[in-house]
């Protein structure tokens, strides 16, 4: 497999799994309140949008490389 192929798979895969899940979530951890004997801490759910359009051109690409590595042989 050359170079081209496997980027352009990894781009199908990447563009499938940005369609899917649409953003990337995580949790910050932020002191509400701090004093020196006491504080209490509050999670916070932070989301990334990620837009539909970035899976698909990641998709187009990533077909349009791996055609191109086939053509080469």
């Amino acid at each position: 497999m050359n170079t081209m192929k496997i980027v352009g798979m990894a781009l199908i895969i990447l563009g499938v799994v940005a369609l899917f899940y649409q953003g990337i979530t995580f949790i910050v951890p932020r002191d509400v309140i701090d004093l020196n004997f006491f504080s209490i801490t509050v999670n916070e759910t932070k989301t990334i949008p990620l837009p539909p359009i970035v899976g698909v051109v990641s998709l187009a690409i990533g077909v349009v490389l791996v055609m191109l590595s086939g053509k080469g042989k």
